[in-house]
């Protein structure tokens, strides 16, 4: 089976905290990574975490580590894949379609939006 979420798509977050009280309910990004033994995708600015590194010193004398703000991974399940045509969250659904290239037929399966059945 295909994944339903994949690199470069974007996402809505459905679940969690509001945004009044510090979370990422309601925002929207571009998948960065996925991580599907895990089922947990990486998403551009949602769940942004504070990492401390020690900071030390590279081969030039310029300083490195201190405080950084990174990404998180987050559960695939908490996001919903956007529809291109609506900007509102949608399910995905799998369906085939008969291609015609340099006149051979083939059948591909295509990822829609349930919403609008636009593929995506």
């Amino acid at each position: 089976m295909g994944a339903k979420i994949k690199k470069g798509d974007l996402v809505q977050v459905i679940t969690g905290a509001n945004a009044k009280r510090g979370g990422d309910l309601g925002k929207q990004g571009k998948v960065l990574r996925v991580f599907p033994t895990d089922s947990r995708i990486l998403v551009e600015g949602v769940n942004v975490v504070t990492k401390h590194s020690k900071v030390g010193q590279t081969d030039r004398g310029s300083k490195t580590g201190g405080i950084e703000h990174i990404e998180a991974p987050i559960h695939v399940s908490n996001v919903a894949l956007v529809d291109p045509e609506t900007k509102k969250p949608t399910r995905v659904g799998f369906r085939e379609e008969t291609v015609t290239k340099d006149g051979v037929e083939k059948t591909v399966r295509v990822r829609y939006a349930k919403a609008s059945g636009k593929a995506l």
